[in-house]
């Protein structure tokens, strides 16, 4: 089903609330590689992901992040995904309302100016 740009957006950032977003985060966590992880914690310089399970120790121990070295504890990588993950979402969500007015735009210039005459035509010919 294909809904107007401005339900659709408005749809979607309500439907998004925290506790989603915390799902879909500790999903996609826990099947990724080590890898993946440790570039992650490296890049958000953050250890372990939330501080829900007893899987936070092992990964706290096993983080490479910078701020480990700095000070005894660091900043959870969910918070920091979720931080940076609602602002993604409140600019996609303006750019999903800005295109949506200029549909509304569009429709009711389709529809002002749809059946006008041209006035330069001439009223003799055919087509």
């Amino acid at each position: 089903m294909v809904c107007g740009g401005f339900a659709c957006s408005r749809n979607a950032l309500c439907a998004l609330n925290v506790v989603y977003m915390t799902d879909v985060i500790s999903a996609s966590w826990w099947v990724m590689s080590n890898k993946t992880r440790d570039e992650l914690e490296r890049s958000f310089d953050c250890c372990g992901l939330f501080n829900l399970t007893h899987q936070y120790q092992q990964d706290y121990a096993l983080c490479t992040a910078i701020c480990k070295s700095r000070s005894p504890t660091c900043q959870m990588c969910g918070e920091k995904f979720l931080k940076h993950s609602d602002e993604a979402l409140k600019i996609l969500g303006g750019v999903g309302l800005f295109f949506s007015f200029t549909e509304i735009l569009g429709v009711w210039l389709a529809m002002r100016f749809r059946n006008q005459k041209d006035p330069l035509a001439n009223p003799s010919a055919f087509l």
